[in-house]
């Protein structure tokens, strides 16, 4: 299982610098995360202020 973005992401990076695998990219007006890098960790979930990370 991997975590994904929605839409609620304001893009404001917080994820991508706490994710430990460098998954995470700014995409199109908000943050992408490439499940096959993912590990599942969560440490975007903890961080985001919005709740955007979510598990598949």
């Amino acid at each position: 299982m991997a975590y994904f973005i929605n839409d609620d992401c304001i893009s404001c990076g917080a994820c991508e610098s706490e994710c430990p695998v460098n998954c995470i990219t700014e995409g199109d007006g908000i943050y992408v995360i490439d499940a096959n890098e993912c590990i599942d960790c969560g440490a975007c979930a903890d961080v985001c202020p919005v709740d955007s990370p979510k598990p598949q």
